[in-house]
């Protein structure tokens, strides 16, 4: 079991990490060339750039039972399918359960924004996200580990 993360534009690397290394778990960074990333613990995939490039690498290099961090639900649903775990940076699990209500909601913003009108504004991250992604990733490890 690794922690695999769409780290482009990804607001909890370091959390990740803190996680990671308390459990003991390998941790790879995905960017694109575009984004100069480093770490002493994660290894870093730097892929080509382009609008799928570092969503497909995640995918090719994921097994099962890693976790993706992810806030793409077209990833969220590849790595799903290949029976991988996934998180959003709010420390939402995505699962088989509740993944294709998510993609419809997706689905009917893009409608929406297609159409003009503007979504509800999102609230900027603070500190409590933070904790809440940490508690969530701790969760998930414990729940899925062997």
């Amino acid at each position: 079991m690794r922690i695999l993360v769409d780290a482009d534009a990804c607001p909890v690397k370091d959390e990740v990490i803190q996680v990671a290394k308390s459990n003991q778990f390998e941790v790879i960074y995905f960017v694109d060339v575009n984004h100069e990333l480093k770490n002493d613990y994660a290894s870093i995939v730097v892929c080509d750039q382009g609008a799928d490039s570092v969503d497909l690498a995640l995918i090719n290099q994921m097994t099962e039972k890693d976790i993706v961090i992810s806030q793409d639900y077209g990833v969220a649903t590849l790595a799903i399918g290949k029976g991988g775990y996934v998180l959003l940076p709010s420390g939402k699990e995505l699962n088989k359960d509740n993944i294709d209500m998510h993609m419809f909601e997706r689905h009917i913003s893009r409608e929406q924004r297609r159409k003009g009108k503007r979504g509800t504004k999102h609230k900027k991250r603070n500190s409590d996200d933070n904790v809440r992604f940490k508690e969530s990733l701790e969760s998930l490890i414990k729940r899925y580990s062997i």
